[in-house]
């Protein structure tokens, strides 16, 4: 049997897809917050990758180039849409959370949203995605100095969204 999506597919794309989407999805939907949007950015992403295949195959870090492109389609996405009205999200979808308090993630992810995409960014990049501030530096393309200073304004404004919550952050 050929491949499913015909024979000008370049070599490797298919697998590389197959292997990192659901990462890409995952971030994407720290990122943006709303399961269609994400889903939209993934795609998104996935199309620019295939664009440049043959760049990316060379990359020294496949996996980095395709976030930063999915962090970039987000930021791009997002100063578009500036104006644009957002649905509300009466109610989260239907997932089950790997492991931790199911409470505290929701509170979290509440939290995160009322930040700026810049803030979410960063804080996702460092906190959830567990990147180094250089490579957040990288993916985001600014100085690691400017990372740190990021990070750490950004997780006020964390803070202050929780209220009397923000302890969670501390334990």
């Amino acid at each position: 049997m050929g491949k499913p999506w015909g024979s000008d597919v370049p070599d490797g794309f298919e697998e590389f897809a197959y292997a990192r989407g659901r990462r890409l999805f995952r971030t994407a939907l720290l990122l943006a917050g709303d399961w269609h949007l994400a889903e939209d950015l993934t795609q998104a992403t996935l199309a620019k990758l295939f664009a440049s295949w043959a760049k990316v195959r060379r990359a020294e870090h496949p996996e980095a180039y395709a976030r930063s492109v999915l962090v970039r389609t987000y930021l791009s996405h997002h100063r578009l849409r500036r104006s644009a009205e957002r649905p509300a999200v009466g109610e989260l979808p239907d997932v089950v959370a790997p492991q931790g308090d199911p409470e505290l993630r929701v509170t979290l992810l509440a939290a995160l949203g009322e930040l700026g995409p810049r803030d979410r960014a960063v804080l996702v990049l460092r906190y959830w995605e567990d990147r180094s501030v250089e490579e957040t530096a990288a993916e985001l393309n600014t100085s690691p100095g400017a990372v740190r200073s990021q990070c750490l304004r950004a997780l006020a404004r964390l803070r202050e969204a929780l209220g009397p919550q923000s302890d969670l952050l501390r334990a």
